[in-house]
């Protein structure tokens, strides 16, 4: 039991990085884009828009597996 714990919170924490450097990048781009540096706000608000898209995949796909009860099934089956 101590290791599924485990890996729930492992997985919670990339999701959760990942929408913490989505926003980073997006303040970048905004600072950047403040300072006239277009260039580098383009690039950052397109990495900003990449990983906000897989952090909402995999946030819709972990709320789809709960919904289903994955985690209770496979308990069921132990």
């Amino acid at each position: 039991m101590q290791a599924s714990r485990a890996i729930q919170r492992a997985g919670s924490y990339k999701e959760n990085d990942l929408l913490k450097y989505a926003i980073i990048f997006a303040i970048v781009s905004l600072i950047a884009g403040a300072l006239g540096f277009t260039g580098v706000a383009a690039g950052a608000a397109g990495i900003a828009k990449i990983l906000f898209f897989i952090f909402l995949a995999i946030a819709v796909l972990f709320v789809i597996l709960a919904v289903l009860g994955v985690g209770a099934a496979r308990k069921a089956l132990r």
